[in-house]
């Protein structure tokens, strides 16, 4: 990102390029959009569908051809060898957008999950869009983890199954794969989309379901995200009790890794 060959943590994009940018440029800002995935030896999952969504909601503020020449100078930013967590913000600042491209090293990665219900408020402001209501999603995360929970699950008004915190929640119903129905709004989930298209592929069938948490009592609950893939849950804290199908994780883990492409060589 930067004329050296280390990656600045963080770029903003101006006049057509990606320029260092320091903490104190940061203050007072507004995440309006943001998307994150992980890279590992150079691959990555879905790369489009991030694009995608980023994009969907960034061009409301910044045109979409500037959107792209900022997309692919920070894909050209990011180290081919080791594990990465990049993301891509739009901030808005006195109105006025900046993107800005971070490269953070992947943290560490798990196989399951502990979750937890959140009862209160719902404090997402823009259900739909990943950006806005990330501090606050953090901050429901680290409530349900002094509940002895990793992350919290939002819940509607009528006690049905959202999302999480930062994950989505998908379940298996027997045979069958299970979402939450399309009526309850949520951030478009990259790993839960290519779950889906693998699985309608296969010929598995799909159910989008209105639930609550107690209804998962005895199926297979996955927490599924950019960072981890799928987590199988493991414990819900004064929830249902999951349970696990052998094999059926180690399997649809090895699946998502085999869709894993190279991203473009630099120049």
């Amino acid at each position: 990102m930067t004329d050296d060959s280390t990656p600045a943590a963080i770029a903003r994009w101006h006049d057509g390029r990606l320029q260092p940018l320091e903490y104190c440029d940061m203050t007072e800002v507004r995440l309006a959009v943001a998307d994150s995935w992980l890279v590992t030896e150079g691959t990555s999952l879905a790369l489009d569908l991030h694009r995608q969504r980023f994009t969907r909601t960034a061009r409301d503020h910044v045109a979409e051809s500037e959107i792209a020449a900022f997309w692919d100078a920070a894909i050209a930013g990011i180290p081919r060898t080791g594990d990465w967590f990049p993301r891509v913000e739009l901030q808005l600042s006195g109105g006025a957008p900046r993107l800005v491209a971070r490269v953070r090293p992947a943290p560490e990665r798990h196989r399951s999950i502990r979750l937890a219900s959140h009862h209160g408020a719902d404090p997402r402001t823009t259900p739909a869009v990943k950006g806005p209501d990330l501090a606050a999603l953090t901050g429901l995360r680290t409530a349900a983890q002094a509940r002895g929970a990793d992350d919290t699950v939002i819940l509607s008004p009528d006690g049905f199954i959202v999302d999480g915190a930062t994950t989505a929640i998908i379940w298996w119903r027997g045979d069958a794969l299970c979402v939450p129905s399309s009526e309850l709004a949520r951030v478009d989930s990259v790993t839960a989309t290519v779950i889906v298209g693998v699985a309608t592929a296969l010929g598995v069938d799909v159910l989008h379901e209105s639930v609550t948490p107690d209804e998962l009592d005895g199926l297979e609950v996955w927490a599924v995200n950019a960072l981890h893939g799928i987590r199988i849950v493991t414990h819900w804290v004064d929830g249902p009790a999951p349970a696990e199908l052998p094999g059926r994780l180690a399997l649809w883990r090895t699946k998502l890794d085999a869709l894993r492409r190279p991203f473009p060589q630099t120049p």
